[in-house]
């Protein structure tokens, strides 16, 4: 997934300024797919350079007004030809593997405080993303829309789940083995 991608998909949903845009998508896609306001604002120019988009004419006066941005019919068709694209699965990268596995040669002192801690971030985020899952996607909410997008609300639950379990097994692990 790239960054303009994700800032078509979430324009498409509903035109926005460049502020709302990123609260918007710190609300939603930056679960996901996290950007700095810096790089929106950035990608925003980009994507209005290239033609993908474009700002809405605006009744304010040019200076101090929110440029309000619409997807062109170009941004709509790029969107769609990436959406329908075929791409192998990513692997998984991160630090905290490589760090346990530092742990087997360099001794795992402090591995433990580092697994509870993210431990804790991950029952931290699952809590959040239930708590979005039954705020906004009640039974009757049904529509096509609503629930690919449950789908993926419902990709974030699993990993963080994922996590929670390997965390908790690797802590138990780590504490069977003890401090070499």
């Amino acid at each position: 997934m790239s960054l303009p991608h994700a800032i078509l998909t979430a324009l498409l949903e509903k035109p926005s300024s460049g502020l709302e845009l990123t609260r918007r998508f710190d609300r939603s896609i930056g679960y996901f797919w996290p950007a700095t306001h810096q790089q929106i604002y950035r990608e925003l120019g980009r994507l209005e350079e290239s033609g993908l988009i474009r700002a809405l004419p605006s009744a304010q006066a040019a200076r101090g007004r929110r440029k309000e941005y619409e997807v062109l019919p170009a941004g709509q068709e790029e969107l769609a030809a990436w959406a329908s694209a075929s791409q192998p699965p990513r692997p998984m990268r991160d630090p905290l593997l490589v760090r346990v596995r530092a742990a087997a040669v360099v001794g795992s002192a402090g591995i433990e405080a580092e697994l509870n801690r993210h431990l804790a971030e991950h029952r931290r985020q699952l809590a959040e993303y239930e708590a979005i899952e039954k705020r906004d996607f009640p039974p009757e909410r049904d529509a096509p829309e609503d629930r690919l997008r449950l789908l993926v609300l419902r990709a974030g639950i699993g990993f963080e789940a994922g996590w929670i379990a390997w965390l908790t097994d690797a802590l138990a692990e780590v504490r069977r083995i003890g401090t070499p």
